[in-house]
């Protein structure tokens, strides 16, 4: 369909027109793990934020926040082949929603809406690949395929599914729905049938209709961006949003205190610190946005990869331990190291920029 004959149908649709997309940094805009990984064997939340890598004993992979775009887009999802496994286990990129974002499908009622997908992809192999949505509340799902018709060549793909009559969504914050986009598989994967239909789920359908395996060789690739998913049958034009709104909808689920400079050249400024007696430091921090729930904390641990500065002066300690749970909206955190100081001197706490990327902090509260 051409723009304007989507410009039409979506004035003629009365569809609002903007926070038509469901999905989160589709644009593939915000990275704040980092651009690029090598090495990759295993998966989980490596780069681009809100997609996930999911991928078991099916080669060697660099997967990148990668400038590889179509027109009007900057960035995309990158993953090459390192090393071929010609006999792969599964490989997938998965999004998981919450359920109080979903209530608009209508999921489980006579009125189920339909939901229609729009991406762009480029990959070196053609052949067909397959989308699958599981309803994670009600253990169903439903898929379709689509082919890669030229190498090395953005196309744009739109698939719609149905409405489920059969199963509501929960109104939490908990995981409800995830979306899974099949790159390679082995036969526990693609065993069974295409689900077409909504239906009970079954691992063997869940890639049953692809043909290709991205990573049977090393001059394998795949790229992604673009990502929408919208109320209704029809696809519209993606939705642009600016790089602010998405980070901050990024960071109800993922902060990371490592790329934020300040006046001293440091990177992290985490906030006020309090000496709590002579020798232990304090710091409370308030989280920009509201967290999905209470995150966990994991950080760098080394030699002088945090700086506490006051009265004119630096002093250095080297990690952290949570001293209570931090709550969606903020914690306190106490300082590992033994600080030589005087109880009730404050200061700014911030991570060290001479310690690179081995000095972060990330609290994580990901579906």
């Amino acid at each position: 369909m051409s723009k304007a004959a989507e410009l039409a149908a979506l004035i003629g649709s009365q569809t609002a027109l903007s926070n038509r997309n469901l999905m989160i940094n589709g644009a593939m805009q915000v990275a704040q793990r980092g651009t690029s990984n090598t090495g990759v064997t295993s998966g989980g939340y490596l780069n681009v934020d809100r997609f996930k890598y999911t991928l078991n004993s099916s080669g060697t992979f660099t997967i990148s926040q990668s400038s590889i775009a179509p027109e009007g887009f900057a960035t995309s999802i990158g993953i090459e082949c390192t090393t071929a496994d010609a006999s792969p286990n599964y490989l997938f990129i998965e999004t998981p929603l919450e359920g109080q974002d979903l209530q608009t499908l209508k999921k489980g009622t006579s009125n189920a809406e339909s939901i229609t997908f729009s991406f762009y992809v480029r990959s070196s192999k053609t052949g067909t690949y397959q989308l699958t949505v599981r309803d994670n509340d009600n253990s169903r799902q439903i898929g379709a395929t689509y082919t890669i018709d030229a190498a090395n060549t953005w196309e744009r793909k739109i698939i719609t599914f149905p409405g489920d009559t059969t199963g509501t969504l929960d109104n939490d914050n908990a995981k409800s729905m995830e979306m899974e986009w099949w790159l390679a598989s082995g036969s526990t994967y693609n065993s069974g049938a295409v689900p077409t239909a909504w239906e009970a789920q079954a691992n063997g359908d869940r890639a049953a209709g692809l043909t290709v395996n991205i990573g049977a060789s090393t001059s394998d690739n795949f790229y992604i961006t673009g990502i929408q998913m919208e109320v209704g049958e029809q696809a519209t034009p993606f939705e642009h949003r600016s790089f602010g709104d998405e980070l901050a909808r990024c960071q109800r689920y993922f902060l990371n205190y490592a790329d934020v400079r300040n006046d001293y050249g440091m990177t992290g400024d985490l906030g006020t610190g309090s000496m709590y007696n002579s020798t232990v430091l304090m710091c409370c921090i308030r989280f920009p946005i509201e967290m999905r729930t209470a995150p966990t904390m994991t950080h760098g641990s080394g030699t002088s990869f945090y700086r506490f500065w006051r009265d004119g002066s630096l002093d250095n300690f080297d990690g952290w331990t949570y001293w209570y749970d931090a709550n969606r909206l903020g914690g306190a955190l106490q300082a590992e190291a033994n600080l030589s100081g005087t109880s009730g001197q404050a200061g700014r706490v911030v991570v060290n920029s001479s310690a690179g990327d081995a000095g972060y902090v990330h609290l994580d509260a990901e579906l």
